[in-house]
């Protein structure tokens, strides 16, 4: 009830923010790109591949495509205080005629403290590098138009400081983790939340094409962006059924993104505790909205460590007219090692 009541705090603090589009709307499974203390909160090890494409009706695609993978250091040592943990995140995205393309990759260090046998208090920090870059030759610019017509052997009358910019990044997370285990193996009765606020770009890098290092004002830099969510598993005892709800809030200078909604999960077999031979399988249904962009409809196949999901948002902002309502759809492919007993123990 606790957990709950956090959550539903957290909730109606956050319900007056406006949304935006964000990088994927499966945020649970890009860990390190909602959290950076997220590694290694949850599994031993794990690893992750999104893809996401959307405005497929508006425009030349948006396309996204991320990896990330990460885990504990001292897993195997029987008696711990905490986890060291480290991750990896790797991440390109293209969007519009021009081409415009951001990568980023950034390594993850962090610390799990372990409270009391079901809790655990964890902050890590990341650091590397961004790339932007675009292609003006591929863009439409005001100046090529005549009569409403547009004409590419026009000059398109654009001067640009450079066509591609590399820059370091730096950020940090802290993340809460709760979990109490199931009473005995399929009592179902188990319980697991996770609560986090992070800042990235922490160092503001200068992020324009028009704009030397040394000219950039504050329009030219890469502004914070805060990160916070409020997640869980609550097991409905002696049934099969679990509910995970989620709430996630990110604001980055006057733009802001508000996501809430919740899983269905239903087990379909039991996997075995001692021998292993049952694997264990769910499937997961869910529902979200962004609020004032677009209702997220989302499914999730688990089979022992493995799990595949896909994401479908449809649009409902003022966008929908042009968009006919299609958002984007996304893909996940998750592998996930797990302890077998008690993460936190």
């Amino acid at each position: 009830m606790k957990n709950i009541i956090i959550i539903t705090g957290i909730m109606a603090l956050v319900f007056c923010g406006r949304a935006q589009d964000i990088h994927f709307s499966q945020m649970p499974f890009s860990p390190i790109q909602l959290n950076p203390a997220l590694a290694g909160a949850n599994a031993t090890l794990q690893a992750h591949v999104n893809y996401r494409t959307q405005w497929k009706a508006v425009s030349t695609p948006y396309k996204t495509f991320a990896f990330s993978a990460d885990g504990r250091l001292n897993f195997k040592k029987r008696k711990r205080n905490g986890h060291l943990v480290a991750g990896l995140n790797l991440f390109n995205d293209q969007s519009g005629d021009a081409a415009v393309t951001n990568f980023q990759g950034t390594v993850t260090l962090g610390y799990h403290l372990i409270l009391d046998p079901t809790s655990t208090l964890g902050v890590a920090m990341y650091g590397g590098f961004g790339q932007r870059s675009m292609d003006p030759n591929k863009g439409r610019w005001g100046s090529q138009y005549v009569n409403n017509a547009f004409n590419d052997q026009l000059l398109s009358g654009e001067s640009f400081q450079s066509n591609s910019i590399t820059y370091a990044d730096f950020g940090a997370g802290l993340v809460y983790r709760y979990k109490d285990d199931e009473r005995y193996m399929t009592s179902n009765d188990g319980k697991e939340f996770n609560y986090g606020f992070a800042m990235y770009h922490v160092n503001t890098p200068v992020y324009s094409f028009m704009t030397s290092k040394d000219l950039a004002t504050d329009a030219d830099m890469l502004r914070v962006r805060y990160s916070i969510f409020a997640n869980g598993t609550i097991g409905l005892g002696n049934s099969r059924v679990s509910v995970m709800p989620g709430i996630y809030y990110q604001r980055q200078n006057r733009a802001q993104e508000f996501l809430i909604g919740t899983y269905f999960k239903y087990r379909i077999t039991d996997a075995s505790k001692v021998t292993g031979f049952n694997k264990g399988a769910s499937l997961a249904l869910g529902a979200f909205y962004r609020n004032k962009d677009a209702f997220v409809v989302k499914g999730l196949l688990e089979w022992h460590d493995y799990a595949i999901g896909v994401a479908y948002d449809v649009n409902v902002s003022s966008l929908s007219e042009m968009s006919k309502t299609r958002g984007g759809v996304e893909f996940v492919l998750r592998y996930k090692l797990v302890e077998p007993r008690n993460l936190i123990r």
